[in-house]
Protein backbone atom coordinates (compact mmCIF):
# COMPACT_ATOMS: atom_id res chain seq x y z
CA UNK A 1 0.00 0.00 0.00
CA UNK A 2 2.69 2.52 1.03
CA UNK A 3 4.78 1.79 -2.05
CA UNK A 4 2.13 2.74 -4.60
CA UNK A 5 1.05 5.85 -2.68
CA UNK A 6 4.64 7.10 -2.26
CA UNK A 7 5.44 6.44 -5.91
CA UNK A 8 2.29 8.29 -7.01
CA UNK A 9 3.08 11.28 -4.78
CA UNK A 10 6.72 11.55 -5.87
CA UNK A 11 5.89 11.29 -9.56
CA UNK A 12 2.81 13.55 -9.45
CA UNK A 13 4.30 16.20 -7.16
CA UNK A 14 7.95 15.95 -8.20
CA UNK A 15 8.52 19.71 -7.84
CA UNK A 16 7.32 19.54 -4.20
CA UNK A 17 9.86 16.78 -3.53
CA UNK A 18 12.56 18.77 -5.34
CA UNK A 19 11.83 21.82 -3.19
CA UNK A 20 11.92 19.72 0.00
CA UNK A 21 14.98 17.61 -0.78
CA UNK A 22 17.01 19.67 -3.25
CA UNK A 23 16.12 23.10 -1.93
CA UNK A 24 14.91 24.35 -5.30
CA UNK A 25 11.72 24.00 -7.27
CA UNK A 26 12.84 22.33 -10.47
CA UNK A 27 10.92 20.20 -12.90
CA UNK A 28 11.81 16.54 -12.62
CA UNK A 29 10.77 13.74 -14.94
CA UNK A 30 10.70 10.03 -14.26
CA UNK A 31 13.80 8.02 -15.08
CA UNK A 32 12.92 4.40 -15.65
CA UNK A 33 15.02 1.96 -13.61
CA UNK A 34 15.12 -0.26 -16.69
CA UNK A 35 17.31 2.38 -18.36
CA UNK A 36 20.01 1.59 -15.80
CA UNK A 37 19.77 -2.16 -15.77
CA UNK A 38 22.55 -4.61 -16.01
CA UNK A 39 20.16 -6.96 -14.30
CA UNK A 40 16.67 -6.24 -12.98
CA UNK A 41 16.32 -3.87 -10.05
CA UNK A 42 14.08 -5.24 -7.35
CA UNK A 43 13.04 -2.57 -4.88
CA UNK A 44 10.01 -1.79 -2.78
CA UNK A 45 9.52 1.80 -3.87
CA UNK A 46 12.40 2.95 -6.04
CA UNK A 47 11.77 6.34 -7.58
CA UNK A 48 14.25 7.99 -9.90
CA UNK A 49 13.47 11.54 -11.01
CA UNK A 50 15.72 13.65 -13.20
CA UNK A 51 16.32 17.13 -14.55
CA UNK A 52 19.08 18.20 -16.93
CA UNK A 53 21.56 18.48 -14.04
CA UNK A 54 20.43 16.14 -11.28
CA UNK A 55 18.95 12.72 -10.54
CA UNK A 56 16.87 12.45 -7.37
CA UNK A 57 16.76 8.88 -6.10
CA UNK A 58 14.06 8.27 -3.50
CA UNK A 59 13.77 4.98 -1.68
CA UNK A 60 10.72 4.70 0.59
CA UNK A 61 10.97 2.03 3.26
CA UNK A 62 8.43 0.78 5.78
CA UNK A 63 10.81 -1.79 7.24
CA UNK A 64 14.56 -1.35 7.79
CA UNK A 65 16.74 -3.69 5.73
CA UNK A 66 20.40 -4.56 6.03
CA UNK A 67 21.03 -4.36 2.27
CA UNK A 68 19.98 -0.69 1.83
CA UNK A 69 23.56 0.71 1.86
CA UNK A 70 24.63 -1.74 -0.86
CA UNK A 71 21.55 -0.96 -2.94
CA UNK A 72 22.26 2.77 -2.70
CA UNK A 73 25.84 2.44 -3.97
CA UNK A 74 24.64 0.06 -6.69
CA UNK A 75 22.03 2.56 -7.93
CA UNK A 76 24.59 5.38 -7.77
CA UNK A 77 27.03 3.49 -9.96
CA UNK A 78 24.30 2.54 -12.43
CA UNK A 79 23.26 6.17 -12.78
CA UNK A 80 26.89 7.26 -13.13
CA UNK A 81 27.44 4.71 -15.89
CA UNK A 82 24.54 6.21 -17.86
CA UNK A 83 24.74 9.92 -16.84
CA UNK A 84 28.32 10.77 -15.93
CA UNK A 85 27.70 14.53 -15.80
CA UNK A 86 24.63 14.53 -13.57
CA UNK A 87 24.71 15.13 -9.84
CA UNK A 88 22.75 12.62 -7.79
CA UNK A 89 20.94 13.05 -4.51
CA UNK A 90 19.97 9.80 -2.83
CA UNK A 91 17.48 9.74 0.01
CA UNK A 92 16.10 6.79 1.93
CA UNK A 93 12.84 7.82 3.61
CA UNK A 94 11.77 5.59 6.49
CA UNK A 95 8.04 5.84 7.01
CA UNK A 96 7.42 3.95 10.25
CA UNK A 97 9.15 4.57 13.56
CA UNK A 98 11.55 1.86 14.67
CA UNK A 99 14.51 1.41 16.98
CA UNK A 100 16.43 -0.62 14.40
CA UNK A 101 20.04 0.44 13.90
CA UNK A 102 19.53 0.03 10.14
CA UNK A 103 17.64 3.37 9.96
CA UNK A 104 20.80 5.13 11.18
CA UNK A 105 23.01 3.81 8.36
CA UNK A 106 24.05 6.45 5.83
CA UNK A 107 27.15 4.85 4.32
CA UNK A 108 28.33 1.84 2.40
CA UNK A 109 31.93 0.81 3.08
CA UNK A 110 33.75 -2.06 1.42
CA UNK A 111 37.54 -2.01 1.71
CA UNK A 112 38.52 1.21 -0.13
CA UNK A 113 35.04 1.92 -1.45
CA UNK A 114 33.01 4.51 0.45
CA UNK A 115 29.56 5.85 -0.45
CA UNK A 116 27.30 8.20 1.51
CA UNK A 117 23.56 8.77 1.11
CA UNK A 118 20.92 10.65 3.07
CA UNK A 119 18.38 9.11 5.44
CA UNK A 120 15.19 10.78 6.59
CA UNK A 121 13.23 9.27 9.45
CA UNK A 122 9.78 10.84 9.07
CA UNK A 123 8.97 10.56 12.78
CA UNK A 124 11.87 12.95 13.49
CA UNK A 125 10.79 15.59 10.95
CA UNK A 126 8.74 18.61 12.02
CA UNK A 127 5.16 18.41 10.76
CA UNK A 128 5.38 21.97 9.39
CA UNK A 129 7.75 20.80 6.61
CA UNK A 130 4.98 18.67 5.12
CA UNK A 131 2.28 21.31 5.38
CA UNK A 132 4.03 23.69 2.95
CA UNK A 133 3.47 21.65 -0.25
CA UNK A 134 0.36 19.70 -1.32
CA UNK A 135 2.36 16.69 -2.48
CA UNK A 136 3.93 16.26 0.96
CA UNK A 137 0.72 16.55 3.03
CA UNK A 138 0.18 12.77 3.41
CA UNK A 139 3.54 12.50 5.18
CA UNK A 140 2.49 14.97 7.91
CA UNK A 141 0.68 12.22 9.84
CA UNK A 142 3.92 10.21 9.97
CA UNK A 143 6.04 13.13 11.13
CA UNK A 144 7.02 14.43 14.55
CA UNK A 145 3.91 15.79 16.23
CA UNK A 146 3.85 18.45 18.90
CA UNK A 147 2.49 17.23 22.24
CA UNK A 148 -0.53 19.13 23.54
CA UNK A 149 -0.21 20.93 26.83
Amino acid sequence: MFDNVCKFLAETFSSDFATWLLGESITLTELSPSELSLEPIRADALILLQSDEVVLHLEFQTQPKADIPFRMVDYRLRVYRRFKNKRMRQVVIYLQQTNSEFVQQTTFILEETFHRFEVIRLWEQPTSVFLEHPGLLPFAVLSQRELDG
